[in-house]
Formats: C-alpha cells, structure tokens, sequence
C-alpha cells in the first residue's frame, strides 16, 4: 500500500434510471475534508468525469455520497456499447483502438460497455463525429447531450 492509498475510499453516486436509483461506487482520492478527486470513469453517473473535484457527505451506510461538483478537471466522458464486443470482433476492438490513437482513454466494464476519457487536448467534436460514423450505440455522459444541446430538448 502507498501513502496515496490511504487517501482512496468509495463514494457512493446515485443515479436515477428509468425511476429505479442506481448506485455506482467509483473509487476517488480524498484532498480534503468531504472533498475529493474522481479517480474512475464513470458508469452511470452524468455530469462529472475523472479527475473532477467533487464533495461528498458521509452517510449512515458507510460510504460518502456525492452532492456536487466543485472544480471540472476538462475531461469528459462518453459511454459505448460495442455490438459484437471488442473480444469478439477485430472491427470492435480497432474503434478502442482508434480511440486511443485520438488520444482518449477507456475502462470496460465488460469487453461490450465502455466509458471513454476524452482529456481536455482532444477534440470532443472529433470522438463524437468518428463513433457516430461508426454507427456505434453510445451517449453523452458529461457533459450531457442536453448541455452540449439545451435548445433541443425544448
């Protein structure tokens, strides 16, 4: 263990979906008191990307929850289905690729669902254009569509 591991812990982010909540535990460093730094993508939650600052309040269940967003880090996140998965198909695993050669980062939670890091010198219009070309399933996770777009939800 690292002196920076004793500085990680859970935060619990809940996250509702169609009326059910969700919870996602991402792991993040503690810099202060109720105060930390996102240090996974995000699965569900929208509106907050790795390395964000964020506050959290301790809760009777053990974990600290997520209340709200302090400081952007310039990153953002957008998530991925890959049909077939990146294991299963050459085409699947060159978009990851791709991706990378972008100069983008990703965690799957399985070789089907990703969430892709697209740090603050890559070109969001860029990723989204080249996974829209792929004729990919995925989503605006932060900012969200309705941010990128507010006027089209009116």
């Amino acid at each position: 263990m690292t002196e920076d591991d004793d500085n990680l812990a859970k935060v619990a982010f809940r996250v509702v979906n169609l009326g059910d909540v969700e919870v996602e535990t991402p792991w993040a460093r503690r810099i202060g008191v109720n105060t930390y730094v996102l240090d996974n993508l995000p699965w569900y939650a929208y509106g907050i990307s790795v390395g964000d600052t964020f506050e959290a309040i301790p809760t009777g269940d053990g974990l600290p929850e997520f209340t709200r967003v302090i400081a952007k880090s310039g990153n953002r996140t957008v998530r991925v289905i890959l049909k077939p998965s990146a294991k299963e198909s050459p085409a699947s695993q060159a978009v990851l690729d791709r991706l990378i050669a972008m100069g983008c980062e990703y965690e799957g939670m399985n070789s089907s669902y990703v969430a892709v890091n697209i740090p603050p010198n890559v070109l969001l219009a860029d990723v989204c254009r080249f996974l829209t070309d792929c004729d990919l399933q995925w989503e605006h996770a932060d900012p969200t569509y309705d941010d990128l777009y507010p006027d089209e939800g009116a």
